[in-house]
């Protein structure tokens, strides 16, 4: 049986410490699952343990043997891999092309040739592994996000792994795929990997985890077997308090129709049916590649509409880009904050300040103090976890730069939300902060149709739901009516 340990981790950015002697045990063929809120160190101990970072204190040892990890390479030679929260795949390479960075000595043959043909069956087998029926040929930028982590799993799992870390693996995944995942955990479960299992998705440890640990603001906080833990104490535990409701729900009473959306057809989507009043959240559900986020790029002016019609506040919408959306008092929050919702570089206050830069100008110069003090405001109201305004957001972790998502649009006061996965890779206390900002939005009288793969998340917050299939709406319902069996069958065609 093989076992990895990394005894005493510490690690500091600057004056910041981020881990302070954490330890960590995983056996082989154990589901180790790694809570804790964003900022609380679980990236940063999974990229030491992957040779991304490099310790500044204590030892990791693999059966008993000290080994000091060069590398990522380093890492994977040692039987190590990580499937990141943020994909890390190339969009204008094929499927095979994306398998084969990393592992180009592998298919490397005589002059330095590649061997396409057995990269082309490694990939097709890879794929089947993870019950993704897709050509090896075609490009990521092609897939949608769901689909590209089901590619980046696969990837991960063509090498002769003993440890697999997978960080957030199912954000965007739906229920369906979520449960093909699970049976491939417990396969490779089966064959002696071990895996660190890093979710928000409380739900889930439940039904993959072995033992649990927890991490609060980079110190280890405490470790349960799956059979002991309780939800209410891993979630205290996680955010150092006591949570009674994960789904703060607000009944409201809707107001005038704000967006009608009337069989809107676009390249990808048919016959879509929706509308949102007032004060309410409504839901947008159904099984990856239903074209959910297809729909929100046609009423948002991404995609162009060629059939049907959209309205808004009871005009009739011709939008020719999503500026246009944005001057109407409509904006889109992109489930792909990494490739669309943020600018990586720039600083957490310059990309809050982006949408409403004008305000601030006077003969084009930017009024500075303004811009600090909104930036202020924002990261204090969603409590948005940075060293200073300054630093740059491609440094903060993944639910922190939602937070930064969608904080820009808050002073741009838009009368409708269409927010794209909003909670995705966001730990249990953040998403209450952003269910009550939600909360808060439609108190003023704001509208939101949300975007979700999670369920539960769709069900707890929202006040009706559309599910889609195949480029559809397949359905209405109120929340009221609605359980996870029904929604299944408006997802898979059927009907109620």
């Amino acid at each position: 049986m093989s076992v990895l340990e990394m005894k005493g981790i510490s690690k500091s950015f600057g004056p910041v410490r981020v881990l302070q002697n954490v330890n960590l045990r995983l056996e082989s063929g154990e589901v180790l699952a790694l809570l804790g809120e964003n900022g609380a160190g679980k990236s940063t101990l999974m990229k030491i343990l992957t040779g991304v970072y490099k310790m500044d204190e204590g030892e990791i040892l693999i059966d008993g043997q000290p080994v000091k990890i060069d590398g990522v390479q380093h890492s994977r030679e040692m039987g190590i891999e990580i499937i990141h929260q943020e994909l890390s795949l190339f969009g204008n390479l094929s499927i095979a092309e994306n398998f084969l960075i990393g592992h180009e000595e592998k298919y490397k043959r005589a002059l330095g040739f590649i061997d396409y043909k057995q990269l082309h069956e490694d990939a097709r087998s890879a794929l089947h592994r993870v019950r993704l029926n897709k050509a090896t040929d075609v490009l990521i930028k092609e897939l949608g996000v769901g689909e590209q982590q089901l590619v980046e799993i696969a990837r991960a799992l063509q090498s002769q792994v003993r440890f697999l870390v997978m960080d957030e693996p199912t954000a965007a995944l739906t229920e369906v795929e979520t449960e093909r995942l699970f049976e491939l955990i417990q396969d490779l479960k089966a064959h002696g990997v071990g895996v660190v299992y890093i979710s928000h998705r409380m739900e889930e440890l439940f039904k993959v985890a072995d033992t649990v640990e927890i991490l609060r603001d980079g110190n280890e906080v405490g470790t349960r077997t799956i059979a002991e833990a309780q939800e209410r104490e891993l979630i205290s535990l996680m955010v150092g308090r006591e949570m009674e409701n994960r789904y703060p729900r607000v009944e409201t009473t809707p107001g005038d129709v704000l967006l009608q959306v009337k069989d809107m057809s676009t390249h990808r989507v048919k016959g879509v049916n929706l509308e949102v009043r007032r004060g309410e959240i409504v839901g947008l559900g159904g099984l990856m590649g239903a074209g959910r986020t297809e729909v929100a790029r046609g009423i948002a002016g991404v995609d162009r509409v060629t059939g049907g019609e959209v309205r808004f506040k009871d005009g009739l919408c011709h939008f020719r880009n999503p500026q246009d959306a944005i001057q109407s008092g409509m904006v889109l929050v992109t489930e792909d904050r990494k490739g669309e919702g943020l600018v990586l570089p720039f600083t957490t206050r310059e990309n809050l300040a982006l949408p409403t830069l004008d305000a601030r100008k006077l003969l084009g110069l930017v009024n500075r103090k303004q811009e600090r003090s909104f930036a202020a405001d924002v990261i204090r109201q969603l409590r948005i976890k940075v060293s200073s305004p300054e630093q740059t957001v491609g440094s903060l972790s993944g639910g922190n730069q939602q937070k930064v998502v969608l904080g820009k649009w808050l002073a741009h006061n838009p009368d409708l939300f269409i927010l794209d996965e909003p909670t995705r890779g966001v730990d249990v206390g953040a998403k209450q902060e952003i269910y009550q900002l939600m909360n808060d939005l439609v108190a003023q009288g704001k509208g939101i149709l949300m975007i979700s793969s999670d369920l539960p998340e769709l069900l707890g917050m929202c006040d009706r739901i559309y599910v889609m299939y195949q480029g559809t709406t397949q359905g209405e319902v109120a929340n009221d009516t609605l359980n996870q069996e029904d929604f299944m069958t408006l997802a898979t065609g059927g009907t109620l």
